[in-house]
């Protein structure tokens, strides 16, 4: 989910569907969506009213959610089902996300949408799991159950050291069982914690998996820095959000679909960045701009500028793309199919 700027309505935003696979991350969905004004204004009359000590009996209640303002999960639900519906041939093998859609509505509607697909979110420090017959926060259990060194490969590239553990709890919000793990990466003194709703993935597996996520960060900061989202927005309203959404994700993939990244992509070579190809191309034009003013197209001048491009504008390695590195382990192990049964 990212906030709209530019030109857009103020306060909207837009939620965007990627789709990691084994060689490209790609766009597949997005919508524009604005938040309930009437919730918007309770949410912040509550916050006032906490902070002036207001009794909870004292303070008005929250209002419904006005179907006419539908929140981002629901945005996020619409766009899986629109999803699996245009594309019942893709086989997805985990949906991941952060932590504003660690709700149990989410994870569980999602799971209906995708059976047996591994969903897998952010948690949140506070949350109650099931320990010994008590609830204590997720934080406080791995205080008492604290982590151990492992070696992770983030994002299918270089291996690293992450203090990790995880149990299969109930955990409270949710009324079932999630495999809930606590991880860090080497320097952070905190830890970050995820829930996993399938029970029959092993601990390393579920980590790697979740480290992809930042592929969309990526994909967000190409979009913005190179392919004008956000940043050419001439038209307001909603006709003109979409008008620059379509117009950007169309660069984005023209520059998929250019001779140099599907040639790497095809041989199984890292891919390049958005940047790298788009200077290149720029500095194409204005040789063959130079071709077009010579009459003779294959005169010294020309052929010397051909080659001072290459070296001046070398292909940059994408760390958006996986071409060229590996997905990981992503699929059930037999012998914890177990703990999925139990649950």
């Amino acid at each position: 989910k990212d906030k709209a700027s530019g030109g857009f309505i103020k306060g909207q935003e837009l939620t965007i569907l990627v789709l990691i696979t084994d060689k490209i991350t790609i766009p597949v969905g997005f919508e524009f969506h604005e938040s309930d004004p009437v919730l918007k204004d309770w949410k912040k009359s509550e916050k006032d009213l906490k902070k002036k000590g207001v009794a909870k009996k004292d303070r008005p209640i929250k209002p419904e959610q006005n179907k006419d303002y539908p929140d981002a999960l629901d945005i996020a639900l619409k766009l899986l089902k629109v999803f699996k519906q245009n594309h019942p041939e893709i086989k997805i093998k985990s949906i991941l996300a952060d932590a504003l859609y660690g709700a149990n509505r989410f994870v569980s509607q999602a799971s209906k949408i995708f059976k047996k697909t591994q969903i897998i979110t952010q948690a949140k420090t506070n949350q109650k799991i099931k320990s010994f017959g008590k609830y204590i926060s997720i934080k406080d259990y791995f205080i008492k159950n604290p982590g151990v060194p492992k070696k992770l490969k983030i994002r299918g590239g270089e291996e690293q050291t992450v203090t990790m553990h995880g149990a299969r709890l109930v955990l409270k919000a949710h009324g079932v069982k999630r495999y809930i793990i606590a991880l860090k990466y080497e320097g952070e003194s905190e830890y970050r914690y995820l829930l996993a709703s399938e029970l029959t993935w092993r601990l390393t597996d579920i980590a790697a998996a979740y480290t992809l996520r930042w592929l969309v960060e990526v994909f967000i900061q190409d979009w913005k820095g190179y392919e004008g989202w956000c940043q050419l927005a001439k038209q307001p309203g909603i006709d003109g959000s979409c008008r620059g959404v379509i117009l950007s994700l169309l660069l984005d993939h023209c520059l998929l679909l250019h001779p140099s990244q599907t040639a790497s992509i095809k041989n199984k070579l890292p891919a390049s960045t958005v940047g790298s190809l788009r200077d290149r191309e720029r500095a194409n034009a204005i040789l063959e701009t130079i071709e077009s003013l010579v009459a003779d197209t294959n005169s010294s001048i020309v052929n010397e500028l051909k080659d001072c491009i290459s070296k001046v504008i070398p292909l940059r390695k994408s760390s958006k793309h996986m071409s060229g590195r590996e997905l990981g382990r992503l699929e059930p192990t037999d012998s914890l199919v177990k703990y999925q049964k139990a649950a």
